[in-house]
């Protein structure tokens, strides 16, 4: 069965967000819904020898605007948070490994609307420095008038789905029922358990980009996001076959 996940677009998003992208066949961006501030959708956390930061892209406090009609008004924030990376990851193990690419997002390009940004950096990130293979699709695409949970429906039902994985947030709004009744199967994606890595500046800290992990640990960073499951059930059964 094709399993779907749908998600707004995040800046830099955490390892947690990648975990869902490589649970799911096809990951749909769910950008033509309402702006949220002072959210993912335009910032996250990084670490800095003074503890956690956020770096945060200007784009101004107006609520009545949907994600994919945010506009960037200015590219000067671009400097800024590539001056701060290197500064804070310079000498992680694998900062050069990946400086080709970051810069080019970072210098080497201006960017104008949110939603393209944060898109472009998942997309590449997910294909160049994790390599899943999930299809990438817009809700944008679907020109659905639904709304809400009818709307989740909707979409998943335009791209077969069989499965919806969704993050465990949606509890508190997605009636499984519903989605029984449709023949999809709804599962809760669970963030619990990821193994800690060698971290710059301690104490430890799961809740910050995915930049983080990819500049310590490098190639092996699928591991520290789903390889690691695998590990523990080869385990698990050889405890059990003992």
């Amino acid at each position: 069965m094709k399993r779907i996940a749908i998600c707004q677009s995040n800046y830099i998003p955490w390892k947690g967000y990648f975990d869902l992208i490589h649970d799911a066949d096809v990951f749909m961006f769910y950008d033509d819904v309402q702006f949220t501030v002072r959210d993912w959708r335009n910032r996250n956390k990084i670490k800095t020898p003074g503890g956690p930061m956020w770096l945060t892209i200007p784009v101004g406090a107006d609520r009545n605007r949907l994600i994919c009609d945010v506009k960037i008004p200015d590219d000067r924030w671009q400097a800024k948070h590539w001056a701060t990376i290197r500064r804070c990851y310079g000498k992680a193990p694998f900062f050069g490994q990946y400086e080709d690419l970051f810069r080019a997002v970072y210098v080497d390009r201006k960017w104008t609307s949110l939603s393209e940004l944060n898109q472009f950096l998942i997309t590449a990130i997910a294909r160049e420095c994790l390599g899943i293979r999930t299809q990438f699709l817009q809700s944008s695409d679907f020109h659905l008038a639904s709304r809400k949970q009818d709307r989740i429906v909707d979409l998943l039902n335009a791209v077969g789905a069989g499965v919806y994985v969704s993050g465990p947030s949606a509890r508190a709004y997605l009636d499984p029922e519903r989605f029984r009744k449709e023949g999809i199967e709804l599962v809760w994606k669970d963030y619990s358990g990821y193994p800690e890595y060698p971290q710059l500046h301690p104490p430890f800290e799961h809740q910050v980009t995915i930049l983080d992990l990819l500049y310590h640990v490098g190639p092996d960073a699928p591991e520290y996001i789903w390889g690691w499951r695998a590990s523990q059930r080869v385990l698990a059964g050889a405890s059990a076959g003992s």
